[in-house]
């Protein structure tokens, strides 16, 4: 195992062993050899809270659940949002280690990259915290699930109701790599096609950027009535903390969060955060059975971070995945990474974080998203109380049709 391998052991985590076989207390295991799961995120930079040690919790939960029916072991990396660190771990991971599929991803970059290695190797790779949509566009493959979001659905959310509600002028603060580009052109189109215009965009160097008062200046200078913050993380929460440091909000610029998790809001704290607007598919307290999954992460937790809806897609990727291969049998599922994504494909997904859904012939997984408000100090009754839901979006609707993304894996 490498260095970076190593590296994941953070915090509570520190007591498991990088490769981990899971099991539900008190129930046989399931015989055969373990599918492989190789978690690999953002476990220590900017996209930390909103995977880290809550995601092998998320994940570990899916597994526990499956135990009955097929083993599962688990691996994780931080890839420190660089794709040749991150392809370097999934090609040791799949050459080496026995590793079947690789989750969560983050950074878009890493994702793409990682992407076309499963595809090399015939295994599987499911980006459940990664948002461009190149991926089941342009970029699709057979061995590649998008779960989740992705920047056509912020962009459709978020930015159209900005623009109904009079935001017709648009500055864009963008993290200058494959994700923020993509959030960006996205964001554009929508604001363009309801009418609104652009009135300029700054790229901020990914990672590394904390300083944004340059940047916020230039937004400001532009006149636009709207910042577009196509970024993620804590380059969004120092965004958002600078320019309320500056004062810019209270001149009459709305900012618009295009990518803003509940981890976020818990970490800038309602006082500075309520009023902010942002678009997600999975809150935990929609409804009953989005609180009893977010008990069960928890439960498994070192931290006081909120569930995320990435948290949420570790633990609905995981159990779908495994779903499927304990339908084709182990042997089966680990010797063809394309058959497998295309059981998953064949078989509706049902989970309690997102609710019944399906996965399209381009990798596309399907659910509702939804719109949010972020409450005032005032309006939450308890910990991680955070939004009120403004629209629901269904799943069609929500994402990008098919026949729009130019995905080759889709028959005209």
């Amino acid at each position: 195992m490498t260095e970076t391998s190593r590296r994941i052991l953070l915090g509570g985590a520190a007591a498991l062993p990088v490769a981990t076989g899971l099991i539900a207390p008190g129930r046989a295991r399931a015989q055969g050899a373990p599918m492989k799961i190789g978690l690999l995120s953002d476990m220590s930079g900017p996209y930390r809270d909103l995977n880290g040690p809550n995601s092998i919790a998320a994940t570990r939960v899916a597994i526990q659940e499956m135990a009955p029916r097929i083993n599962a072991e688990l691996v994780v990396a931080d890839h420190q949002n660089r794709p040749d660190v991150g392809v370097n771990i999934a090609r040791q991971w799949f050459d080496r280690d026995g590793v079947d599929m690789v989750l969560n991803l983050a950074a878009s970059s890493v994702a793409l990259a990682v992407s076309d290695l499963a595809r090399e190797k015939n295994k599987v790779m499911i980006a459940t915290s990664t948002a461009t949509s190149d991926l089941t566009g342009r970029a699709c493959s057979p061995n590649s699930i998008h779960w989740v979001y992705d920047t056509y659905m912020l962009a459709r959310s978020t930015g159209s109701a900005m623009v109904r509600a009079g935001g017709d002028s648009w500055f864009f603060i963008t993290a200058d790599y494959a994700f923020g580009h993509a959030l960006e052109r996205d964001t554009a189109n929508f604001v363009r096609n309801a009418g609104g215009r652009i009135a300029g965009s700054v790229r901020t160097p990914f990672p590394g950027t904390t300083d944004f008062s340059s940047f916020l200046l230039q937004a400001q200078a532009s006149r636009a009535k709207v910042i577009g913050l196509a970024n993620a993380g804590t380059d969004t929460t120092n965004c958002i903390k600078q320019a309320a440091e500056f004062g810019i909000t209270r001149r009459g610029i709305k900012l618009a969060s295009m990518l803003m998790f509940i981890s976020d809001v818990h970490a800038l704290g309602l006082e500075t955060a309520q009023g902010l607007v942002c678009s997600a598919s999975y809150y935990w307290d929609l409804n009953d059975k989005t609180r009893s999954i977010a008990r069960r992460i928890r439960t498994g937790a070192t931290n006081d971070t909120p569930v995320t809806m990435a948290h949420a897609g570790d633990y609905s990727a995981t159990l779908h995945y495994l779903k499927a291969a304990a339908e084709m049998g182990a042997a089966a599922a680990k010797a063809d990474g394309r058959a497998i994504v295309e059981r998953m494909k064949a078989m509706p997904t049902v989970d309690d974080a997102f609710g019944e859904g399906t996965i399209r012939a381009d990798g596309r997984k399907l659910h509702p998203a939804y719109l949010f408000e972020v409450k005032t100090p005032a309006e939450s009754r308890g910990q991680h109380d955070y939004y009120k839901l403004l629209q629901t979006s269904a799943p069609d609707d929500a994402f990008r049709p098919m026949s729009e993304g130019g995905c080759s894996l889709v028959r005209s």
